[in-house]
């Protein structure tokens, strides 16, 4: 019960573990399975790096389409202003400039369509929301056109716009590499600086058109002015050395250093005075301005895209690097199971073939080859082995082992085919003194026999002949067990079968209940009847054993063509179809003799000793059931030991 309980509990073995390829591919695959997790790992990493930089690079692209709108909506805002501050001359200029604003919205309309998919959803939020403000500029260009509108409203609305559009590039910012992260930053604040500077073109433009700061104006130009200098002082502490060197080089033209001028001037109207300023001047210096500072941003954007682009490269790179290393080390792992298993298997399945070739040829080969040799002869060299592929030291010592045990069975066959051939040879010996010692008594009790007159003792002498007979028939039996020659009784001419029978009858000690019912006449030769009688007696002993004690047994013989055919016929216990098959097969010599078998019982030696004799007569004996109960043994001779009745009678 333990037992079966721990069977039950035992855990199910892994696929493929029967097997040693697949134990070897198990083994591989645990360390290989997870040297590919980490790659994977590296690789998913790299992916991420490679998604960022791209999506950075689209994202920076799409910024300076973002840039340029806010460049042409700027400009248009400082026309705009100048137009309401009563410089009727700038009526041409701007609708001018509606046009190429409207261009510049449809070109980062088709950019963000464009790269919608590479762009963070946050960044394409901002940026769809922040295209609303610029639609609704088509009712403040309406007011403007009409005259309608408010310098100052028109110009907050076209700030907001501006804003709107600056913040809008903040989401969705790259936070993924510093130098990326800082450069987008330095973007960003360079933006706001650019948008201080195009409001403040845009908002003195309206004032030195009118000629004076109306109410609150100076006050929004000096927020400008500090928004200005914070931003730029932001983007100096993150933009690189060459950015700041062009932010110097924007602000070190001769156009920056008259606006300078003009602001200085415009600082002298905080009161209201009136203002002397050419706005046609002050517009065309401060554009300078504003385009150097696009240039500016142009340069950082680009900066910025080269960067995301090496990143991206360089995570391309890394990655095929990550691909490249896990498929090396899946094929080495993969060439590895295969040349382990290959190098195990391969002398195994030799060593299995050796293994079989000596079970089924080799061995058996040795040991006939033992066992028919002539014992004075020494035994030939044993054939050299081939060598196994593979020098693993645990298959060399099993192959070792392997020819170890082929060479002690071979040792133990020779041992036993001569213990076997010292027997047999000692039976055969004992055999023969035992059949002369028989003989010599036959003689001196047929002697005293001829010399007996008194009826009782003649009985006794005839009953101790009888019993003589019988000692000789076991002596025969003996000698033909041993593999001997036939015995030396022969007779010259032929012999009535009947005789035949009646010697082997006279050989049994129940012959009492023997009945030969129906023997036709038929002629032996002389040189097969001891073999004969000898094998009749046995068959009729085995009847007679196997039957009830006062049940006869009888004898029938008859022609069938070119043979002649006896029966020995009982009515006793019978025998099982299995057993019966196996007395057949013994009978008609195709089943293990008793030197083969030496492990058959002993209570059917007569069947040893009939096959051996049939197969020497080359008659046929087989063993049937009798109708009814019993059996019946059929002895078949061939038509080389009988002759024809007139050919007999000639002879005799």
């Amino acid at each position: 019960m333990t037992g079966n309980a721990l069977t039950s509990l035992r855990p199910p073995a892994l696929p493929g573990w029967n097997s040693i390829r697949g134990r070897m591919a198990i083994v591989l695959a645990v360390p290989t399975c997870l040297l590919l997790t980490l790659i994977g790992l590296g690789v998913a990493d790299r992916a991420s790096d490679w998604s960022a930089a791209r999506g950075t690079e689209a994202h920076v692209g799409v910024l300076l389409r973002v840039q340029d709108l806010v460049r042409e909506v700027q400009r248009e805002r400082g026309l705009t202003s100048g137009l309401l501050g009563g410089a009727e001359e700038y009526g041409d200029d701007v609708r001018a400039q509606r046009e190429r604003t409207d261009k510049a919205r449809e070109a980062l309309r088709t950019a963000l369509g464009e790269e919608r998919g590479d762009l963070p959803g946050a960044a394409v939020s901002a940026l769809t929301a922040a295209e609303i403000p610029v639609a609704a500029l088509t009712s403040t260009r309406t007011d403007v056109d009409a005259g309608t509108a408010d310098r100052a409203g028109t110009l907050n609305t076209y700030t907001k716009v501006v804003t709107g559009l600056i913040d809008a590039e903040s989401a969705g910012a790259p936070d993924g590499d510093r130098r990326i992260a800082q450069g987008a930053q330095a973007l960003q604040a360079l933006a706001r600086a650019t948008e201080a500077v195009a409001l403040e073109r845009g908002s003195l433009n309206g004032v030195f058109a009118a000629g004076r700061f109306r109410s609150g104006e100076y006050l929004d130009f000096t927020e400008i002015r500090a928004t200005r200098v914070a931003a730029l002082d932001q983007f100096r502490q993150l933009a690189s050395k060459g950015e700041e060197s062009a932010l110097d080089d924007a602000f070190a033209t001769a156009a920056a250093r008259r606006v300078t001028g003009y602001e200085t001037r415009a600082e002298r109207g905080a009161d209201g005075a009136a203002l002397s300023v050419a706005p046609a001047r002050w517009w065309a210096d401060m554009t300078v301005v504003v385009d150097d500072l696009h240039g500016v941003q142009k340069l950082v954007g680009d900066a910025v895209r080269a960067r995301a682009a090496d990143t991206g490269a360089a995570a391309t790179r890394q990655l095929g690097g990550y691909l490249a290393l896990g498929a090396l080390i899946l094929a080495v792992a993969t060439a590895l199971a295969l040349f382990s298993a290959r190098s195990i298997t391969r002398p195994l399945g030799a060593l299995a073939d050796q293994a079989d070739a000596v079970a089924g040829t080799r061995l058996p080969e040795a040991v006939r080859r033992i066992q028919e040799a002539d014992p004075d002869t020494p035994l030939p060299a044993e054939p050299e082995q081939p060598q196994l592929p593979g020098s693993a030291r645990e298959i060399t010592r099993l192959a070792a082992a392997l020819r170890n045990v082929e060479h002690t069975a071979v040792g133990l066959a020779a041992e036993q085919a001569v213990l076997r051939r010292t027997s047999t040879e000692s039976l055969a010996n004992l055999g023969r003194r035992n059949q002369t010692l028989l003989n010599r008594q036959l003689g001196l009790i047929t002697t005293l026999e001829s010399q007996e007159l008194d009826p009782d003792a003649l009985a006794e002498l005839f009953e101790l002949d009888h019993l003589a007979t019988r000692m000789r028939r076991n002596a025969e039996s003996l000698l033909v067990l041993a593999g001997e020659e036939a015995p030396a009784r022969t007779w010259r001419g032929t012999v009535a079968v009947h005789e035949v029978v009646q010697s082997a009858v006279a050989e049994v000690e129940q012959y009492r209940r023997v009945a030969v019912t129906d023997v036709r006449p038929c002629q032996v030769r002389g040189h097969c009847v001891a073999e004969l009688s000898h094998l009749l007696a046995e068959l009729v002993e085995n009847a007679l054993m196997f039957s009830p004690p006062r049940q006869p047994v009888q004898v029938y013989g008859w022609r069938d063509g070119g043979e002649y055919c006896l029966a020995v016929v009982d009515q006793g216990i019978g025998m099982t179809a299995e057993r019966m098959a196996e007395a057949n097969a013994l009978l008609s010599g195709t089943g293990d003799t008793l030197l083969t078998a030496p492990a058959a019982p002993t209570r059917f030696l007569g069947h040893h000793v009939v096959g051996a004799l049939a197969a020497r007569l080359g008659a046929h004996v087989e063993l049937r059931p009798t109708p009814g109960a019993g059996v019946t043994a059929y002895v078949a001779l061939p038509g080389v030991l009988i002759e024809e009745t007139s050919t007999a009678a000639a002879s005799r």
